[in-house]
């Protein structure tokens, strides 16, 4: 009789493994090259702070990343810093190997404006080791036949320009942008055929000038006494309208200048959660709109048609925002060729009573951004606690670009997913695997919606300096030994590219080797239990043969 139980449990626990074995892919949907267009492009991204690393060698000037994390080391999370990052200024051949392995067709890395221009603008000199290192990256990438996706500004502005005129706040940031633009298209735009101006300026305004918990660190006492000064309803809408205006002028002298001798395109890349109404009412219909409108329709309703989004001109008040001249509006009418997007998350939004005290950016859109509904969240927790997974979010993203702006050209940016940097996951980062799988998909449905979608790059290549969070968290591909060297492991993930990108469908013959071992096993112990009913003994034997 016990012998008889043991037997049923043994195939009890085997029907429970299947189960939870197929409870645990079903919802990872399978995936080929050929589900996309044939010359869609598939890359993955970081940025220069983030992984070059060599932050006082070859005559780089310090950004304000560098004074942000080096001065005040407790608004990091871990204390750290990207003066070392991966060290790809040193390893960057090995980078580029890694993209080639895994397949990509692209790589999204920026350039750091102080690496080539210490000063910050052109009058104080130009390093010709910081252009020397980006040739040689460019051309070890063109080698490996993987084009490059350069960005200009990703966030590290020189802080010789903080330090002149506030930066981003003052308005001779505008001729130093450009100036800077102009040095890129001259000095690498035989070889680079895709650039973006900036990179997620609404993370800088609202995060840089709101919360004041990234680079420069400014806002209102109210928001963070630990700011060292700004003011939360005026400068990020300063920023922001500087933002716009660099961006039109870089555009305009490109295309002036270069764009028909170098045959390149140009656009700019933003970012945003999709935003839900919480509930089926009207005002939180409007508010979900007004959120939009304040993140993402913020900086493209300005590059498509030279004004701000109506529900901004609508909501903001005291003349805190400004208004573009004639010339202004003109110069950013129209000024892309396409538009980045760079997804992550999706949140649920609730129409509120517009703040009367304490104003900032935030505070005028009148709304509340939750990420659960009813105590049940938007969907499942990363690594970051923003970051709530939700595929469904990038399709209605690229929809709503498609339908409100003229269906421009859009490549998806920036997407990816990160865990906790405890170890405990290493190289088997199946919910990496699992997101990636979800939201290609959901980019696939909105191509086959009419999205003109024409490229995807996973956030990011490798493991980095993710910025408030240091290292404290992982969204790479690729492993970094930060204790060792920073040396390279490539992920689950990057294999599972691999797989993607050479035309095999997505997971399947490793779920399929899996699934196998999991039926013998299954089969092994149903064989057992019917032995065993017959009377009949069986025994295994332990072996080092496979």
């Amino acid at each position: 009789m016990r012998s008889k139980s043991l037997r049923l449990l043994l195939l009890l626990i085997a029907l429970a493994y299947i189960g939870v074995f197929a409870k645990n892919h079903s919802s990872r949907p399978k995936l080929r090259r050929s589900d996309f267009p044939e010359d869609f492009i598939f890359g993955s991204a970081t940025s220069a702070y983030q992984c070059e690393g060599a932050a006082h060698e070859d005559g780089r000037g310090p950004s304000i990343w560098d004074t942000f994390t080096e001065k005040f080391p407790e608004k990091i999370l871990d204390g750290s810093n990207g003066s070392i990052a991966d060290d790809s200024y040193n390893l960057f051949k090995e980078d580029v190997n890694l993209l080639h392995q895994i397949g990509f067709d692209a790589y999204r890395f920026s350039i750091s404006w102080s690496r080539i221009l210490p000063r910050g603008d052109r009058k104080g000199g130009i390093n010709q080791a910081g252009i020397d290192y980006y040739n040689n990256l460019i051309n070890q990438l063109l080698s490996k036949g993987v084009k490059p996706f350069v960005t200009l500004f990703h966030w590290d502005l020189p802080e010789a320009l903080e330090d002149a005129y506030g930066g981003f706040l003052g308005d001779e940031i505008v001729n130093d942008f450009r100036d800077y633009a102009e040095l890129c298209f001259q000095k690498f735009g035989d070889r680079v055929k895709q650039w973006t101006t900036i990179n997620e300026p609404y993370t800088v305004v609202h995060e840089g000038y709101i919360t004041g918990e990234k680079a420069p660190g400014r806002c209102s006492y109210f928001t963070n006494p630990d700011c060292t000064g700004g003011d939360a309803a005026t400068e990020p809408y300063i920023v922001g309208h500087n933002f716009l205006l660099a961006h039109g002028a870089a555009v305009k002298v490109y295309r002036e200048k270069y764009q028909a001798t170098q045959k390149g395109e140009i656009g700019i890349a933003l970012n945003t959660v999709w935003h839900y109404p919480y509930s089926e009412s009207n005002a939180d219909r409007l508010a979900a709109a007004r959120a939009t409108a304040f993140t993402f329709d913020y900086f493209v309703e300005p590059i498509v048609n030279g004004k701000y989004p109506i529900e901004m001109v609508n909501n903001v008040k005291d003349g805190r925002l400004p208004t573009f001249t004639p010339e202004e509006s003109e110069m950013l009418k129209g000024s892309y060729d396409f538009i980045g997007v760079n997804y992550y998350s999706s949140f649920y939004v609730q129409d509120v009573p517009c703040a009367t005290k304490n104003i900032t950016m935030t505070t005028d859109a009148c709304v509340s951004v939750v990420g659960e509904r009813n105590g049940v969240p938007i969907g499942p927790a990363a690594g970051s606690d923003w970051l709530l997974i939700y595929p469904k979010g990038i399709r209605d993203l690229l929809l709503h670009a498609k339908l409100r702006y003229n269906d421009p050209v859009l490549y998806v940016t920036e997407n990816g997913v990160d865990e906790v940097s405890t170890g405990e996951v290493f190289l088997n980062d199946d919910l990496r695997i699992d997101y990636y799988a979800q939201h290609l998909k959901m980019v696939s449905d909105a191509i086959s919606m009419g999205a003109n979608v024409k490229g995807y790059f996973a956030w990011s290549l490798m493991d980095n300096f993710e910025w408030s969070e240091g290292y404290t968290v992982r969204f790479g591909l690729v492993f970094v030994d930060f204790e060792d060297g920073r040396k390279r492991y490539p992920k689950k993930s990057a294999k599972w590219f691999r797989r993607l990108l050479k035309g095999e469908s997505n997971g399947t013959k490793q779920q399929k080797i899996k699934f196998q071992n999991k039926r013998w096993l299954f089969f092994g112990c149903l064989l057992l239990y019917k032995h065993g009913n017959s009377g009949r003994s069986f025994s295994f034997k332990t072996s080092k043969e496979i």
